[in-house]
């Protein structure tokens, strides 16, 4: 079973996650941001949710950290918990 790690912001809103989306295309630093928007405990951590496998994650979730390139910002994702900007280090 593929591991993989993987950054996310998680906020409550749509137009909340482009404005963070905007910051970090403005090279803003993920952790800051994580650290500062998401609602995540892991955000305490700059959003690092550390290594889980396929299936761990929401399906939303999961597609993105096993289908979508790496060291690349995807989203806003919408799940039950919010919408996301995630970050997959490796897998």
């Amino acid at each position: 079973m593929p591991l993989a790690c993987a950054l996310h912001i998680l906020v409550k809103t749509e137009s909340e996650a482009n404005q963070i989306l905007t910051e970090l295309k403005k090279g803003k630093e993920f952790g800051k941001l994580a650290k500062r928007y998401s609602l995540c405990p892991s955000g305490k951590k700059g959003g690092n949710l550390g290594e889980f496998k396929r299936g761990q994650m929401v399906k939303a979730f999961d597609d993105v950290v096993f289908k979508k390139p790496i060291l690349t910002v995807h989203g806003p994702v919408k799940t039950k918990f919010g919408y996301h900007l995630i970050k997959t280090l490796y897998r």
